[in-house]
Formats: C-alpha cells, sequence, structure tokens
C-alpha cells in the first residue's frame, strides 16, 4: 500500500508535512503497520507549485526516510500547493519513472491502489489512452496508465468525470475477464488550483483517506497549538494516513466520495464509475 498527502494553503515548507509531524510521511514510510507488511521503501516523489504554471518534480527510486536530496529541498522551498508520495511496488519495477507523482502539462497525480490482474488487462488499458497523449507515459505502473486514460476521457475540461469514465472502463474490462475487485484507489490530483480526492473500491473495503478539519476549528480547540497559527483559514491536508494523533483533527473521508479543496467551501460529492463517452 502506498502512501501520499496534498496540501493547499498559504505557502509553507513541506518539510513541515513530510519530516515534522510524529506520524510524518517519511516516519509513515519506513515502519509498517498492521495493515501493510512491508514498509513504503520504492521510491518517492514531491511535486509543488511554484513560479511556474507546470509544476516542480522531484522523485527517486530510493527510499524516501533516507535521501538527504529530498530533506534539502523540502526544507527550502515553500509553496501554495504540494503533493507528496511514498511508493510500496505491486509487480512493477523500482524505478524512477514508475514514482509518482506523475505530471502532465499542469497536472499532478498520485495513486495509492492497484488495478487487479494488471498484467493481463495492461495491453488493452494502453492501447485506450489517446496517440497524442501516449508519448507522455514515461513508467509501466497501473497507476500512471491510470492517470493517462482519465486525461483521455477528459480529465483537462470535466476533472470528476475524467476520473469516473476512467474508474468505470477499468472495471468494465476486469468484469469482461472475470475480475470480481477490478479497483483499489484512492486518488491525488492537481490543476495547481484546486486538489481533488478521491476515495473508491470496486469491491467492500476502500483504502483510507483523510481530510483535516477547518484551521478556525482546530484554532478554537487547541489554542495554546503553535503548530496552527501560521497556517490560513483556508489550509486543507489531505493524507492517506493521519500524520498525527489529536482528537478533532481529521475528518474520514467515506468510500466512494469525491472531494474538492478549492477557493471557498470544499466540495464533497459521490464518486460513481460510469462508462466514458
Amino acid at each position: 500500500m502506498c502512501r501520499w498527502l496534498a496540501y493547499s494553503g498559504n505557502p509553507v515548507r513541506p518539510e513541515e508535512l513530510l519530516y515534522e509531524p510524529s506520524r510524518s510521511l517519511i516516519e509513515q514510510s519506513r515502519r509498517a503497520t498492521p495493515d501493510a507488511a512491508i514498509a513504503n521503501g520504492d521510491g518517492f516523489g514531491l511535486g509543488w507549485y511554484g513560479l511556474h504554471q507546470s509544476p516542480g518534480l522531484f522523485r527517486s527510486a530510493s527510499p524516501a526516510w533516507g535521501d538527504s536530496n529530498l530533506r534539502e529541498l523540502s526544507s527550502q522551498i515553500r509553496s501554495p500547493l504540494f503533493l507528496a508520495h511514498v511508493r510500496a511496488a505491486t509487480g512493477t519495477p523500482v524505478q524512477q519513472t514508475n514514482c509518482h507523482p506523475f505530471r502532465h502539462g499542469s497536472w499532478l497525480f498520485v495513486h495509492n491502489g492497484f488495478i487487479a490482474e494488471y498484467p493481463r488487462l495492461r495491453r488493452d488499458l494502453l492501447l485506450t489512452v489517446d496517440p497524442g497523449l501516449f508519448t507522455g507515459i514515461g513508467g509501466s505502473t497501473d497507476s500512471e496508465v491510470m492517470f493517462y486514460l482519465a486525461l483521455t476521457f477528459g480529465l483537462a475540461e470535466d476533472p470528476l468525470g475524467g476520473l469516473e469514465r476512467m474508474a468505470g472502463f477499468v472495471e468494465a474490462a476486469g468484469y469482461r475477464i472475470g475480475v470480481e475487485h477490478p479497483l483499489q484507489m484512492t486518488i491525488g490530483l492537481s490543476d495547481g488550483e484546486r486538489i481533488y480526492a478521491v476515495r473508491y473500491a470496486s469491491g467492500p473495503v476502500a483504502n483510507t483517506l483523510f481530510v483535516s478539519s477547518s484551521v478556525q476549528d482546530l484554532r478554537l480547540l487547541y489554542p495554546e497549538d503553535e503548530r496552527f497559527r501560521h497556517l490560513s483559514q483556508d489550509a486543507r491536508v489531505v493524507v492517506s494516513e493521519p500524520l498525527i494523533d489529536l482528537p478533532g483533527l481529521w475528518q474520514e473521508i467515506p468510500p466512494s466520495t469525491a472531494l474538492v479543496v478549492q477557493d471557498g467551501p470544499d466540495l464533497d460529492t459521490s464518486f460513481r464509475p460510469q462508462p466514458p463517452r
């Protein structure tokens, strides 16, 4: 099981979420939990928005906990929106091109989960990717193919619709070859303005996903906690697993739900895979 996080708000150092919390993403990457038999040591990535429309990207196939360059970079840059991911490979090689986030134009994409029986489905899924997008695929993971299928199915114009059509297409392909539960996923997606987060599974159990409570509520709950003082009112963090154990901080995103973190009120809506147009 991979793990990821996404942040949106006033500019902060990624180090504040990657390293400083007691259950930081880096700490999670090296300590397996009861439901994860192995550590997330098969690479990592950090994608952030800054001076250009296209986001910055730093990825490596080395374990995140031992990479000094990640520590240096995350302590020096400040960004109002970034995504980070630590990888546990599910059958594809440990190499830089297989590390998340994946980038296309202004978009960043991270994924936790899998396509069941992916080796049997891979050819048909790849052949469905728009030829104009196909050369952008650099690795061999099911996650990257999911991203490019969503782009093929209109993600740029309709992000949630593109993800729903991707999920519907993958499920239909799996059902055709007899896969009972083809898809397991939590997805983080951003265009530099919003974070789109999705929790979904074809079967009865979906990987966890959480979003932080409003900063205003947290300041009322914990008026003496200095960690919340420098954050803007609209700051939000979406995580695979909570970074710190603090009652009231995390709200679990229900299965089959999509969340949009944006200026103004956040939007949550049902997520229903559908056949692509």
